[in-house]
C-alpha cells in the first residue's frame, strides 16, 4: 500500500509539471492608440460659392481637374451647406501657394465656373494648415470658422484651455490654420457631433469670454456644411 501511495503522489506531481511546461500562453500587450495628429504645415485653397445645380456643377468641376493638377492643385473635399445645399465648399491642397493664387485668380477660370453654374462671386481663401487631426469621425457636419485675432500665439493658448467646453458642446477640432499672408487671420475647421449643443455654445457667455481671452477682434464667420465627396 505504501508503494502504491508513493506511486500515486509521484504521478500527480509529474502531471502538474507537464501542465506547467505545456502552458505557453502569455498576457497580451496593450496596443498603443495610433497618433492621428499631423503638425506638418501644408497649403490649402478653399473656395465657397453658390451653384444653380449641384450635379451639373460637380461634373464641370471634375472635368477641369487636369488644369488644376497642372498647377499643383489637388482636390481634397467637397462640402454642401447644411442650411443651403446649393452653397458649395471646395477644399484643395496646393503644392505652391503662389502658383495656386495665380491659377485661381486667372480671369479664364471665371468663365469655366460660370459654365458650370456658379452664381455670384466666389469667396477664395488661401490657408496654411498647421495642425490637423486625421482620425475618422464619420459624416457628421463640419464648421469652417474664420476670424481675426490680435496675436495668433496668444489666441492659440487661450483656445487650448477651452478643450473641455468644446467637448461638452460636441465640437471636435479637425484642423487649425491661418491665412497665408496674415497669421492673425485664423481658419478653423471643426466637426459637430451635436449641432444643437454647438449652436447654443456659439451664442453662450462662455464663448464670449473665450473670444475675449483669445483676443478675437472680429465676429467669427462660420459656414456649416456636410462632406459629400473626398478625393
Amino acid at each position: 500500500m505504501l508503494a502504491a501511495s508513493l506511486f500515486f503522489l509521484s504521478s500527480c506531481g509529474d502531471g502538474d509539471k507537464k501542465e506547467e511546461a505545456t502552458d505557453t500562453s502569455t498576457a497580451e500587450t496593450p496596443t498603443a492608440p495610433a497618433n492621428t495628429i499631423d503638425t506638418t504645415a501644408h497649403n490649402m485653397v478653399t473656395v465657397m460659392h453658390k451653384v444653380a445645380d449641384f450635379n451639373k456643377w460637380l461634373a464641370g468641376y471634375e472635368a477641369h481637374d487636369s488644369a488644376r493638377l497642372a498647377n499643383g492643385i489637388h482636390s481634397y473635399v467637397i462640402g454642401r451647406g447644411l442650411m443651403d445645399t446649393n452653397m458649395v465648399l471646395v477644399a484643395m491642397r496646393a503644392d505652391d501657394m503662389a502658383k495656386a493664387k495665380a491659377f485661381t485668380q486667372n480671369p479664364a477660370l471665371k468663365e469655366v465656373m460660370k459654365k458650370a453654374g456658379v452664381t455670384g462671386a466666389p469667396e477664395i481663401h488661401y490657408t496654411i494648415v498647421t495642425w490637423q487631426d486625421t482620425a475618422n469621425v464619420g459624416s457628421i457636419p463640419r464648421a469652417m470658422t474664420m476670424f481675426t485675432v490680435k496675436d495668433h500665439l496668444v489666441w492659440r493658448t487661450a483656445f487650448e484651455t477651452g478643450a473641455q467646453e468644446r467637448k461638452d458642446a460636441g465640437i471636435m477640432v479637425r484642423n487649425i490654420g491661418h491665412e497665408a499672408d496674415n497669421p492673425n487671420n485664423i481658419r478653423l475647421v471643426t466637426a459637430l457631433s451635436d449641432t444643437a449643443k454647438a449652436f447654443a455654445y456659439y451664442k453662450s457667455d462662455a464663448m464670449k469670454k473665450r473670444m475675449a481671452d483669445g483676443g478675437i477682434t472680429t465676429e467669427p464667420k462660420r459656414f456649416v456644411f456636410t462632406i459629400v465627396k473626398r478625393y
